[in-house]
Formats: structure tokens, C-alpha cells, sequence
């Protein structure tokens, strides 16, 4: 006889809980030790890390948890109509993220589809960017003072302090660098206006306020590597994707 198995099925046994597919026992009722699994995995996913401390924690949550739906079961509480309503609602979402997920894993986005929505959109960013500063005031009269005092050889980032524009008011009125249409259409006419390193002679009314523009460069639009973006292209198709076949399933159902 092999003299090994005697000491393999020991081991076995003496590391029973490792293996047990019941986390515990509450009232007769196995908790099984997915449900302590499926709750650790999603403490991972907010950045807690592993621990015999928040396995114990999950442990005792979920004992709560069964002490507490066992009481509810006595109460008959599953039968009130706003309860079961509740759980109805909960069965349904699970079922439709599964479904989500069990579609995404059997239509994955390509390569060769990112790679073309890629080139499509790349296609479509064509014109100049343009790096401006700005000064927003409340009233035509601030901002026509403002002018004066930069003709005057007042400094545009010091000036921009009393901007109402707090993103950047401590950034000399600094902004991005963007296509002309990422602004209002009065915003943006004026600006492509004015010539690099120009600052807009007559303040600039928006639905914000009035404006006093500055352009300091001007380029050819620019686009990103097609890795810095990835992510973001294929959660697009993933998206069309999924909305397809929403569309498709209203389409051949009988809703009334």
C-alpha cells in the first residue's frame, strides 16, 4: 500500500474548511462559500485587498444577512406587494447584466474595427486648434476697462485674476488647447478672428458674460495615438453594439 495516501487524505481533512462548499449553517440553511467569494471579489474591485480580517467581516455580514431574510421569511414579508415588487426588480437586473455580459464575451470588438473607427474619426478632425486665454466680466464697461488697461501695457495674466472664470482665472485665463466649434458660436468666431499672439479689441458677448480674448498659438488639429484612445473607441462600438440589439429585440417583440 502506498504509504502516502494515508497522509494525503489526512491533510484532506485537517484542511476541511478550505475545501467545504458551505461557508456555514444558519438555522439549518448552508450559506454557500460562493456567495463569500462573489462578495470578496467585489471588495477587490474597490481596492481592498485580501485578509483573513475581511474574509471574517464577509463571513459575519453574510450570516447577518441570512439571520435577517429568515425573519423576513417567518413575517411573510416576501408577499407585500411592494416587497415583492422589489425582488422582482432585483431578478430582472441580474438576468439582464448577465445577459449584457454573456453578449459582450460573444461579440467582442475587433482590432480591425477599432483600428477603422479610428481612421473614420481621424478623418473628420481636420481644421486648427487653438490655444487662447480669456477674461470674463459681467458687464460690457468691465470688460472695455480691461482693454484699456492692456493697451495701456497691462499684463493679460494679472488682469485675469478678476475673471469670473474660476478654472482658470489663476492660470493667466488659460485655455486648452481646442477646435473652434468646443466654444459658444460668439466665443468661437471671435477668436478664429484674431491672428496668434492678438487680443480681441471689442469685448466678446456669450451667454456667459462678456469676454476679453487672447489667441497665443494657433495649429493644425491634432489627434491622438490610436493606444491612447482604445479603450474609449471600443466601449463606443460596444455600445452600438449593444444598442443594435436592443433595437432589434423591440423590434420583433409584441410590446402593447
Amino acid at each position: 500500500m502506498n504509504r502516502s495516501i494515508p497522509l494525503l487524505l489526512a491533510a484532506l481533512l485537517a484542511a476541511g474548511p478550505l475545501y467545504a462548499q458551505n461557508l456555514a449553517r444558519v438555522n439549518g440553511t448552508a450559506i454557500p462559500t460562493a456567495k463569500a467569494d462573489a462578495m470578496l471579489k467585489e471588495f477587490a474591485s474597490q481596492g481592498q485587498a485580501d485578509s483573513p480580517q475581511l474574509r471574517d467581516m464577509i463571513k459575519d455580514r453574510l450570516i447577518t444577512f441570512e439571520l435577517m431574510a429568515q425573519e423576513a421569511g417567518k413575517l411573510g414579508l416576501a408577499k407585500q406587494p411592494e416587497v415583492a415588487n422589489q425582488l422582482e426588480f432585483a431578478r430582472q437586473n441580474v438576468l439582464m447584466r448577465a445577459f449584457l455580459q454573456d453578449f459582450v464575451k460573444k461579440n467582442p470588438v475587433t482590432d480591425a474595427e477599432v483600428k477603422a473607427e479610428y481612421d473614420r474619426v481621424k478623418a473628420e478632425r481636420t481644421g486648427k486648434e487653438y490655444h487662447a486665454r480669456h477674461i470674463l466680466l459681467k458687464t460690457e464697461a468691465e470688460a472695455k476697462a480691461v482693454i484699456a488697461k492692456l493697451k495701456g501695457g497691462a499684463k493679460f495674466e494679472e488682469l485675469a485674476k478678476q475673471s469670473l472664470d474660476a478654472s482658470n482665472k489663476d492660470k493667466g485665463g488659460e485655455l486648452d488647447w481646442a477646435a473652434q466649434d468646443a466654444y459658444v458660436p460668439e466665443f468661437s468666431k471671435a477668436m478664429a478672428a484674431l491672428d496668434k499672439g492678438k487680443t480681441s479689441e471689442t469685448p466678446v458677448q456669450t451667454q456667459f458674460g462678456w469676454h476679453v480674448i487672447r489667441v497665443d498659438d494657433v495649429r493644425e488639429a491634432q489627434f491622438p495615438a490610436i493606444e491612447q484612445i482604445k479603450p474609449q473607441i471600443q466601449e463606443g462600438l460596444q455600445r452600438q453594439r449593444v444598442d443594435k440589439m436592443l433595437a432589434d429585440l423591440r423590434s420583433k417583440a409584441k410590446i402593447e
